[in-house]
């Protein structure tokens, strides 16, 4: 039986005409059917959030718990330091005396929690530094998990927790990476800011607290940190109360 060749020019029209087939059936599809609700619904997250003057406070003070939380653990790798004094016969030992016997991955460990930590003070660069810090602290998750870290893991989950809020709170600048249909509504969003005393309030309340964290992993002297604590709960009790007079003025 003798067949009649296919031509390479044929098979490519083909293929041409089943893709082009394929696209107007996908353009005629609403957004909503390629995006899929997921998108939808972060999007009507995103904006009742952003619509809350509360929830800034709420995302600075996060920002700024992260922070203090990472970058005093961080400088402990970082600088070639132990992370703990548990003895090496419990799991809990044995893991981080292993990791700290790696020495350079040690130290890169604490450069990342460092950098993470650091881009979240910075209001123009916290969307990265949340970006940075959510795998770090999963990971950390799930290693406390595994090596059986008790309260710690409770803590490093609510970290994590924090971190998905912070990437909710900047989801407008991430929304490319799930779909290319522009955000609706998003100049509808009032675009609130801390006035200046709130900004000195915030920026003493998170000096106090780093000094603090600090001093707990043996950086500064505890003279120091006696003094500064009544300023730092000074500060975050004058923010608290200045955000209230704010509310209660408009």
């Amino acid at each position: 039986m003798i067949t009649k060749p296919i031509s390479i020019s044929s098979v490519d029209s083909v293929v041409r005409r089943n893709f082009r087939s394929r696209a107007s059936v996908f353009s005629c599809m609403p957004p909503e059917g390629r995006d899929g609700a997921f998108v939808t619904a972060l999007d009507h997250l995103f904006l009742w959030v952003r619509s809350k003057r509360l929830l800034l406070r709420f995302t600075v003070f996060t920002r700024i718990l992260l922070a203090a939380g990472f970058i005093p653990t961080g400088l402990v790798k970082l600088l070639g330091r132990r992370f703990t004094t548990i003895p090496v016969d419990e799991p809990i030992g044995a893991f981080f005396e292993a990791m700290y016997q790696t020495g350079m991955f040690w130290n890169f460990i604490g450069a990342t929690q460092v950098a993470a930590g650091a881009l979240l003070l910075v209001p123009r660069f916290a969307h990265v530094g949340a970006v940075c810090f959510l795998p770090i602290i999963v990971s950390i998750n799930v290693i406390n998990i595994a090596v059986g870290f008790g309260l710690t893991t409770a803590v490093t989950f609510l970290m994590a927790l924090a971190a998905l809020y912070l990437l909710l709170w900047d989801y407008h600048r991430l929304r490319s990476i799930l779909t290319t249909r522009p955000l609706e509504r998003l100049t509808d969003v009032p675009t609130f800011r801390l006035d200046r005393w709130e900004t000195i309030g915030f920026t003493v309340f998170a000096a106090a607290l780093l000094t603090v964290f600090l001093s707990t992993r043996g950086f500064g002297s505890v003279q120091a940190t006696n003094l500064i604590i009544p300023l730092g709960v000074a500060a975050g009790l004058f923010t608290l109360l200045r955000f209230c007079w704010i509310v209660w003025r408009v």
